[in-house]
């Protein structure tokens, strides 16, 4: 069997990585670079061409050159180049395969093994398309791990005999991750992850395009505008101010060369982000909360990938948690690094048995079994594993037929946050038949779901009278990701006004850290989101337990 690498698959760069001589290596890619843009450009004859030699092209071939593909994943997108279609795993599969050329090159033997790494906040659906890049691309792939998760493991490898609650803020080209983990003496606990799968800098990105140009359709004119506002946003890192040149942009309405040529300052920039910027508070305190942790419980906060430089970034965090970031990780390569931790200790040429690792499910998932009420039958999600939980986990539960004579069942599966399934991501569904007819009520389905260790869903269920079972991996062709709510928006949803003064009284509380153990954090986090979705009976039911907890909080402060 070959050696294991690990793949840190990015929005915007790549790299890979593999234990050598105990210790991970990053190999370097045909420009002799260890990072790898994410781009791919397809030939008439249908090669690939990879990393910076296919960004070249984005400006002289966009119609079949490809970047940030990763936030595409799972989405059941059609990429069209040549006249020929692809799905986002097979673009993806290009970049794999280039990368684990190159390992094979530094490593001089064939390499068909791979750890790679996801965004913690992935859902199941992104996280098996991302396994059948790997297969597309001739690996095993022997583990999906999150970002963060790795992150801490190159972190905790070189801090084995510390005890320290870690919070890891990742923010990459399209993804951000906020995840919180204790390190006690070279066990990686992880303990709730938060994120957003669509906020990163390719976002930043866009801010400064649309205020220096609209390219109305004009993929070059696009791509040159592109780069102009990823190099501003770059060099306004360490720089007070940016020129921004693009002569003959475009052209006017009469066909006349159009230029474009702005300075913007570092103010500028900051002022067009900061929206987004903040919204990243809502994922450190939901985080926070669901660990049952305050900012002050953090002994340290490590930043990883390329937007983190940004400074009000860094601003924001510092602010929010009360603490300096500690730049103790390489934030490009980190991941990297810690995806070939994890694929040494399975390979066992890592052998520390002092660095042990707990990762957790991101998402609750449940099903949606028919009860009746007052005004007839009806779905309602039923959790079976929460979010947050510590995986590897198996669940079960009992349910009873719902019709008389019943002989087959639907098991659908969901995974989300509300109590309404249609408000969650359908993943798929299994059916289960030869059900002994009988009255309703009278026959039982036992379901059991197992999440493993690359946040894979197995789903099994069987009739408890003749013990018949089915079990499949959820199909999940065609299922498209759900975005994450940005809850900062809240209060633009309808009927949110009346909300105002019960949330203003919960930040309060929390902001003056008397929300001991995050309950009041995260019950908020979930109103919002239940506004956000119009869900009525999560917002009823919630409003209560806030204003319950709240109660309890006031009360506990006068005793005292």
């Amino acid at each position: 069997m070959s050696r294991i690498v690990g793949i840190d698959l990015g929005t915007s760069t790549s790299e890979i990585a593999c234990i050598v001589d105990g210790a991970p290596r990053l190999f370097p890619n045909t420009q002799g670079k260890l990072v790898t843009p994410s781009v791919v450009h397809i030939t008439q004859d249908g090669a690939a061409v990879v990393g910076e030699e296919a960004a070249e092209y984005l400006f002289t071939r966009p119609d079949c050159t490809f970047m940030e593909v990763k936030r595409l994943t799972g989405s059941g997108e059609k990429l069209k180049a040549h006249g020929k279609e692809y799905v986002p795993e097979e673009i993806q599969a290009m970049l794999l395969r280039y990368l684990v050329g190159c390992a094979e090159t530094g490593l001089g033997e064939k390499v068909d093994r791979a750890v790679i790494t996801v965004p913690a906040y992935f859902t199941d659906v992104q996280r098996r398309m991302t396994a059948k890049a790997g297969e597309l691309a001739g690996l095993q792939v022997e583990r999906i791990i999150n970002e963060p998760t790795a992150a801490a493991l190159d972190y905790g490898l070189s801090n084995l005999k510390e005890c320290k609650n870690v919070l890891v803020y990742d923010l990459g080209g399209g993804t951000l991750d906020v995840t919180v983990l204790e390190l006690f003496e070279g066990i990686i606990d992880v303990k709730a992850s938060c994120g957003n799968n669509h906020l990163g800098g390719k976002d930043f990105d866009e801010i400064i395009m649309a205020h220096l140009a609209d390219p109305a359709g004009d993929e070059r004119a696009l791509m040159r505008l592109k780069k102009s506002a990823e190099d501003c946003k770059i060099a306004l890192s360490s720089r007070d101010e940016y020129k921004v040149s693009l002569p003959f942009l475009l052209t006017d309405g009469d066909g006349k060369p159009v230029s474009v040529e702005q300075t913007i300052s570092c103010q500028d920039f900051e002022e067009w982000v900061s929206e987004k910027v903040s919204s990243t508070r809502d994922q450190m305190m939901s985080a926070l909360g669901d660990a049952k942790l305050n900012p002050q419980d953090l002994q340290v906060v490590l930043l990883v990938g390329g937007s983190t430089r940004i400074p009000c970034v860094k601003k924001l965090v510092e602010a929010t948690l009360g603490a300096v970031p500690r730049s103790l990780v390489d934030p490009d390569l980190t991941v990297a690094r810690g995806a070939a931790i994890q694929a040494g200790l399975i390979e066992g040429s890592l052998n520390n048995e002092d660095l042990v690792l707990t990762d957790v499910c991101p998402y609750t998932l449940g099903t949606a079994p028919l009860q009746s009420g007052l005004f007839g039958k009806r779905k309602v999600f039923d959790p079976l594993i929460p979010r947050n939980t510590t995986i590897p986990t198996e669940k079960s539960a009992i349910y009873t037929t719902v019709a008389d004579f019943q002989t087959s069942v639907i098991i659908e599966v969901y995974q989300g946050e509300s109590s309404n399934p249609e408000n969650n991501e359908q993943l798929g569904e299994v059916r289960l038949t030869g059900i002994p007819p009988a009255r309703k009520e009278k026959e039982q389905i036992e379901v059991n779901f197992g999440y493993d260790m690359n946040g894979i869903l197995q789903v099994k269920a069987s009739v408890v009278s003749t013990g018949k079972q089915v079990s499949a991996e959820i199909s999940t062709t065609g299922v498209k990701a759900r975005a994450v709510l940005d809850v900062s928006k809240w209060e633009q949803a309808e009927g949110a006004r009346s909300f105002r003064p019960l949330v203003r009284k919960a930040e309060k509380l929390i902001s003056s850290g008397k929300d001991i153990g995050g309950d009041i954090t995260l019950l908020l986090r979930r109103l919002k989101e239940a506004i956000l979705l119009k869900d009525q009976e999560q917002i009823d039911e919630l409003r209560e337990d806030l204003l319950a907890m709240i109660e309890v909080l006031e009360k506990a402060d006068k005793l005292l």
